[in-house]
């Protein structure tokens, strides 16, 4: 077969739905992302078993209106959050048909284009999901030249590697042993392809498949569907924004055709439908109740997790090295309630110990741990106001520990850490130590100004304010100072630092590292 043709993309649906409807019971198993509720393989066959039917009822005289078919379908039967993001794959495909022929290079373009549509219907994409699998497929065949059974073979063989890795991406899927159930049937529908154009459709379980079940209690939110039509794609942004707010797994996604399919798991039913009322029409509205499972039964003492937000890339990496999950957001902004409850309720174990390296970043994690859509997990958030504080918290923590006096240890640590800023003053301002200029550097001491060097700002000025702060804090005590570097702090100061801190004070250890942050040249903390 040199190019997609009509047969072959009603094959490849009917291959779907048989594929899919095999392996339903084993993806329902595995389901433990984003809720545990056991449906994603009955929410993919839903979606594709309408998807294929409104193909049959088309009569399409080309690839591109087959395509069109069948992504509509799909589109307008989206069951779940799984269902979605498959209908924007075959949205995506669908797309890229009406403008080139689906010959090798062709598919390759189809799967990238599959790879932003269903991206882009996400509002907050997770690595170690279908996206994720998704995205290394378009990346693999980008640039492939090959024929289309070579392509689509490739495509195939590729997710499901991608798919094997999933587990140590997403620590939920690490806990319960098991690949991403929607991943997994990416895996179904590119194997399908590839079987149909091969000629040698085959269909076996996969080998890291594994049959989870889980114990049902009582729904603690719900799962709210929609489609919207008469809507701006303008304003799809703000609607994206408002449902976030609302909770989380949100997608929006087109159908091409001015159609979009609306999907969140949410608390308030309402709020959700008033969102898109207020932009569109809502018609083919779905309620369903998300499900609160018993937790997963895990092994090796892993009942518990610590996550991070933070601000500064460099210190989000550094948590990272350490084994800590991070959230990392903007410089002067807070993370949405979704992006909270993602960190949340994809951390492993039942327990969640939240660290916020700000007060702000604090209110935003109190707001998220105490959301119906966290209401299976055990979430206590240390409060901090400064990310040494963080680091401080993080030092002691020890997971073999009970989890109660882990942390309290972790609390009375962040608790016990003196803060010290430099900042560089943008205007004029009155403080207690007397009028700062811009461009003045400004010394602070658990949020009070306590120093300043007149402008300009310079390796020395700024290692002898820091050692100005330093000495103020350590006057009090203390053995051990850390310090993070922003992204204005010359390359020499933490070493400069350490040299001079070295001379008035031999008894203090200097650990310094980058912390990226843009709203203070260093940050310091004293134990």
């Amino acid at each position: 077969m040199r190019v997609l043709d009509v047969a072959a993309v009603s094959a490849w649906s009917a291959a779907c739905v048989h594929s899919l409807a095999v392996l339903r019971p084993a993806i329902d198993g595995i389901n433990v992302y984003p809720v545990a509720d056991s449906d994603t393989g009955s929410n993919l066959l839903f979606t594709m078993t309408a998807a294929r039917d409104a193909l049959a009822e088309a009569d399409p005289a080309t690839t591109a209106e087959a395509l069109a078919a069948f992504a509509k379908g799909a589109v307008a039967a989206a069951k779940g959050n799984s269902g979605v993001i498959m209908s924007q794959v075959v949205r995506g495909i669908a797309e890229s048909a009406a403008a080139r022929e689906l010959d090798g290079p062709g598919l390759a373009d189809a799967l990238g284009c599959a790879d932003r549509a269903a991206t882009g219907a996400v509002s907050r994409p997770v690595a170690g999901t279908i996206l994720t699998v998704l995205h290394t497929v378009a990346a693999a065949v980008r640039d492939a030249t090959g024929s289309l059974e070579e392509v689509a073979a490739e495509a195939a063989s590729v997710a499901a590697e991608a798919l094997e890795e999933t587990p140590k991406q997403l620590p939920v899927l690490a806990v319960a042993g098991v690949v991403d159930a929607g991943a997994r049937g990416l895996v179904a529908v590119l194997d399908a392809l590839s079987g149909v154009i091969s000629g040698g459709l085959t269909e076996a379980e996969h080998p890291l498949e594994a049959h989870h079940r889980h114990t049902i209690d009582a729904p603690t939110a719900w799962e709210v569907m929609y489609l919207l039509d008469d809507v701006d794609e303008g304003s799809l942004p703000g609607l994206r924004k408002t449902l976030s707010g609302l909770g989380d797994s949100v997608t929006v996604a087109g159908d091409g055709a001015g159609a979009y399919a609306v999907h969140v798991h949410c608390a308030d039913i309402g709020a959700a439908l008033e969102a898109g009322i207020e932009l569109g029409r809502p018609r083919r509205v779905r309620v369903e109740p998300l499900i609160t499972p018993t937790p997963v039964e895990v092994g090796g003492g892993i009942d518990r997790s610590v996550v991070a937000v933070v601000h500064g890339g460099q210190l989000a990496e550094l948590l990272r090295a350490e084994g800590v999950a991070v959230l990392s957001v903007p410089q002067g902004s807070e993370p949405t309630v979704e992006e909270m409850l993602g960190l949340i309720n994809e951390a492993a174990g039942h327990h969640v110990t939240v660290l916020p390296g700000g007060q702000r970043l604090t209110a935003a994690a109190d707001a998220a741990a105490g959301h119906a859509m966290a209401a299976d997990r055990d979430v206590v958030v240390i409060p901090c106001v400064s990310p040494v504080q963080v680091l401080a918290a993080l030092a002691v923590h020890d997971k073999d520990r009970r989890t109660n006096d882990d942390v309290v240890a972790m609390a009375e640590a962040a608790a016990a850490t003196r803060r010290g800023e430099l900042r560089i003053a943008h205007e004029e301002s009155l403080t207690w130590v007397g009028r700062a200029q811009a461009g003045d550097v400004v010394g602070l001491v658990d949020g009070e100004v306590v120093l300043i060097e007149p402008a300009p700002a310079s390796e020395t000025s700024l290692v002898a304010a820091a050692v100005g702060v330093l000495n103020r804090m350590l006057a009090l005590g203390g053995e051990l100072v850390t310090v993070l570097t922003g992204v204005d702090a010359p390359v020499r100061l933490p070493g400069e630092l350490a040299d001079q801190l070295r001379l008035e004070h031999p008894e203090v250890e200097l650990t310094s590292y980058a912390g990226g942050q843009s709203d203070a040249v260093l940050l310091m903390g004293v134990e």
